[in-house]
Order: structure tokens, then sequence, then C-alpha cells
């Protein structure tokens, strides 16, 4: 289970994670946080223990994102993320620019490509996007095509994991962001679902970020989630 570290600065997070007592849990860090503080923020987390999960969804030309992707397995990650949109060429390409960075293959960061962002929901696939298939239909496809590109899995809503996992066999791994506890508001995210329900239907892995670093206490309500989650019910 990945916490993500939706904080402004370095600052916030380190102290968010050392005043709660979450010390080397598995951290998501993400564009707002990566973009204001660069690799710093990666060593000073992988200093203190803690797996990482670099969320910068690379989505451009094959060649770029892969010198792009050498440079991030450099910085020593545990799991990084394209845009599957982006397509099978760019896909590989990634993953090749991971073995090139990476000391061995052994040590080559996971791989995983974004199939559709939990924001998403049927009308904006429809009337924005104008793609002519269904939420599930789309992600189903994105994510054979992701694991022909050589990805080692994706990225998802808790509402496709059994179809990716009957698609793409049961070793294709899947994370989860759009947890939330039942109680809680959406933001904005469309498709969001419970631990219990990302636990009861497969996933490999969730992120959760607002219920836990805005929680009254968040190592206590750290500790509930990772319980609901593993055990898959409430």
């Amino acid at each position: 289970m990945y916490t993500a570290l939706d904080f402004e600065d370095k600052r916030q997070a380190l102290e968010f994670l050392k005043e709660n007592n979450l010390n080397q849990i598995p951290v998501k860090v993400g564009m707002e946080l990566f973009y204001k503080e660069g690799p710093a923020v990666i060593y000073d987390l992988k200093e203190r223990g803690h797996s990482i999960f670099l969320d910068l969804k690379l989505h451009d030309i094959p060649q770029t994102v892969n010198r792009a992707m050498k440079n991030v397995a450099s910085l020593g990650v545990d799991v990084v993320n394209v845009h599957a949109s982006g397509g099978k060429k760019m896909i590989s390409a990634a993953r090749e620019g991971l073995m090139e960075g990476s000391v061995n293959e052994d040590c080559r960061p996971l791989l995983l490509a974004v199939t559709q962002l939990t924001s998403t929901d049927q009308t904006m696939l429809s009337n924005e996007l104008l793609l002519p298939h269904t939420v599930e239909e789309s992600v189903t496809h994105l994510a054979e095509l992701s694991q022909s590109g050589g990805a080692d899995g994706v990225v998802c809503s808790v509402k496709e994991i059994k179809m990716i996992k009957q698609a793409c066999g049961n070793e294709f791994f899947t994370i989860t962001p759009g947890i939330r506890k039942s109680e809680e508001d959406q933001h904005d995210q469309k498709r969001v679902a419970a631990p219990f329900e990302a636990g009861r239907d497969g996933t490999d892995a969730i992120v959760v970020g607002r219920s836990i670093t805005e929680a009254d206490d968040p190592f206590h309500t750290y500790q509930l989630i990772k319980e609901e989650f593993i055990h898959g019910k409430q």
C-alpha cells in the first residue's frame, strides 16, 4: 500500500512522515512534489528506507521517454509509470531506458502504464475524447497493449481489476488509486472504491492519499486501511 505524498514541498512531506511515525512505509511521489524538489526528495526518502513509486505518467515520443527513463532508473525508485495511450513503441522504449539506466536487470524499477485516469468516466470518454468504446473496454485494451509493449502491469481503478487479470493473467501487476473510505468525498475522481473492495477484487497494491494525509490520526488510519485492504473486508 502506497501513501501519496501530495504535499507542496519536501519539508512538509518528511515532517508528515516523521511526526506520524510512518517510518519506512511505501510512498508515492507525484508531479507536484517531484517538480518542486527534483531528485533530492527521492534521495531523502530512500535514505529513510521508503519504497518509492515515482508517479510522473510520462507520455511523449518513444526516444524522449527512453532517455527520460534512463535518468529515472538512476534514482533507484521502485516503481515508475507512463501513459498507455502513448502506444506500444513508447512503452517498449520506456522499458529499454529503464534497463539501460539500471545497474542490472534485477534492480530495474517496475514499469506500469496508466490505462484511464480515475477522473475519467463514460461521459468524458465519449464526449470529450471521442472514443467509441466503454471505459471497461478501453481499459482492458490498453492493459493488453501495455503488456505486449513490455510493461509489468498497469494503473487502473478497482472496477477493472478482474477484467485485466482475466485478459493479461494474474501475474500482471495492478496498482489501484482512487481509494476512498465509504463516507468520504470523491473529490475529482469518478471511478473510486473502498479499500476492502480493492482487496476483494485482487489488486496487487493500492494508492491512498487524502484519506491518510488529512486524517486526524494518520498512523491509526494507515493501519486501518492497510488491514481492510489485506483482508478484503470492512
